[in-house]
């Protein structure tokens, strides 16, 4: 409500209270003293006061003096008041009521201010609660915008940032902020004493951010409520917003710098690993094909054909790796689509033994798998890679010629556990977590540290899981569960697909 119809309101307020007041007291004037007028004649004073301010208290008293002395002083009716000493009541009446208009005045601006304060303080409490949590800055700045204009009921609020060496509206809320208002600001900061703590030019008002003594943005106002009075809670806000904003970044900041971080050791550990798989393999193809390829080297048929299979070995070692790097592709990508059939275990397990032929001898391999299992409904390549890439493990890690042993359990919710067991040096608990990481790799591990990994996204793409414990003679056990046809019907049939599909 603006301060002249307020001040109207005030007035119509008096006038009636006097009124009324007025033609309750008509008929016992005669039984009533004239200090006794006066002092019933404060209520309509103060009524108008209160209710229109100092300007309506102002108007109340002129209008209670000619009440007091037109209807309650005699002779009654006139503004003549007999002797000249019958005007000091009247007159005692308007001085007294001017200064308690004033007094009240005082007390209920005091009381608005103080409410208002209430109410900022209030607001400022709801907004630093905003700005407590742990955000990502873009959040952040939109709920700083949004928040502080719904408030303070602001035309416009915007957060200005450095960028490219120029201020640069981050978030804004309401009214669009004119370049030409921009530039201003851009302008002002350049030019005005850095200690400001805001600028106040034609249209908006501008407060710097600063933490730490550091600038870190501007916080731009435009509205009609702005005065000089609001600008306390606004700077006190602007601090806050302030400290969250360079949290904010500085979050930022620590996640990419962890991002980097995180993406060099990989990158270093890709290198070390592909490189290291590579080296060897290459080495061997090399260096067989130079002996095959010297005219003045004399071998025999037996020798020739060791050096063909080796080329021939280490081209499916390196085949193998390419594979490997192939599938995290698609692993990475999300491409990752298995194509469901019903397979024999135990034909799943030859397949990825003879694979190994060129490795280890099939012979190290000893299949523990009860004779009456049903048939697994999984991706015959994926999962037959997963078994390889885990038999693989467990020759690696095993001691020379020792028995590798591979085993199968029927489990009571309808799936199949299998196991691969070796008796080499085990997974320690701390390294169980990460230990199908992509490129874990431990010292003496020879391998890219892929083999584990893809095996797991492998498995885990057929909704199953994937786990290592301890062997029962020492060592590692490496155990997976598949599905069969009972459990994939009980699956769908839970999702309310047709199992028949």
């Amino acid at each position: 409500m603006s301060s002249a119809r307020r001040s109207v309101r005030g007035v119509a307020v008096a006038l009636v209270v006097m009124a009324v007041l007025t033609a309750a007291m008509i008929p016992f004037r005669s039984h009533l003293s004239v200090a006794t007028d006066g002092l019933i004649l404060i209520i309509p004073v103060v009524a108008g006061v209160v209710s229109g301010g100092f300007g309506a208290g102002v108007v109340s008293v002129i209008a209670g003096f000619l009440v007091y002395d037109f209807v309650f002083t005699p002779p009654y009716y006139t503004p003549w008041v007999g002797r000249a000493e019958n005007w000091v009541t009247p007159g005692v009446y308007l001085v007294v009521m001017l200064l308690v208009a004033r007094v009240v005045s005082n007390m209920a601006a005091a009381r608005l201010e103080t409410a208002r304060q209430k109410d900022a303080i209030r607001k400022l409490f709801e907004l630093s609660n905003l700005l407590v949590g742990d955000k990502p800055l873009a959040e952040l700045l939109g709920l700083i915008v949004s928040t502080l204009r719904e408030a303070f009921e602001l035309r416009t609020v915007a957060v200005l940032l450095p960028a490219a060496g120029r201020l640069e509206i981050a978030a804004s809320a309401g009214d669009p902020l004119a370049q030409s208002e921009t530039d201003l600001v851009a302008l002002s900061t350049a030019t005005e004493e850095r200690s400001a703590p805001y600028r106040a030019h034609e249209t908006v008002l501008s407060i710097a951010l600063a933490a730490d003594g550091r600038s870190v943005g501007y916080l731009v106002l435009r509205g009609d409520t702005i005065a000089l009075r609001d600008r306390e809670p606004f700077l006190t806000f602007a601090n806050q917003t302030a400290l969250a904003l360079e949290r904010a970044q500085l979050r930022e900041e620590a996640l990419r710098a962890k991002l980097l971080e995180e993406v060099e050791r990989l990158a270093k550990s890709l290198v070390a690993a592909v490189s290291h798989d590579l080296r060897s393999p290459l080495a061997s193809i090399k260096m067989s094909a130079s002996t095959l390829c010297d005219p003045d080297l004399h071998l025999a048929p037996e020798r020739r054909q060791e050096l063909a299979q080796l080329i021939d070995q280490q081209a499916d070692r390196l085949a193998r790796l390419a594979a490997n790097l192939l599938d995290m592709g698609r692993i990475q990508a999300g491409v990752l689509e298995p194509r469901r059939e019903l397979v024999p275990l135990p034909d799943l397990i030859s397949e990825a033994v003879r694979g190994l032929a060129a490795t280890i001898d099939p012979e190290r391999v000893q299949m523990a798998l009860p004779p009456d299992l049903p048939l697994v409904d999984v991706d015959r390549l994926l999962i037959g890679q997963a078994v390889f890439n885990m038999l693989e493990n467990a020759a690696r890690h095993a001691p020379a010629q020792s028995i590798i042993v591979v085993g199968a359990e029927h489990r009571e919710d309808g799936t199949i556990e299998v196991s691969v067991s070796d008796n080499g040096p085990g997974v320690p608990l701390s390294e169980r977590a990460v230990v199908f990481g992509m490129y874990n790799r431990r010292e003496q591990d020879g391998g890219a540290g892929l083999g584990l990994s893809i095996a797991k996204a492998f498995v885990e793409a057929h909704g199953q899981s994937i786990w290592v414990e301890d062997a029962a003679g020492g060592g590692a056990k490496f155990c997976m569960t598949l599905s069969t046809p009972i459990r994939r019907e009980r699956e769908m049939t839970a999702s309310g697909a047709d199992p028949r599909h």
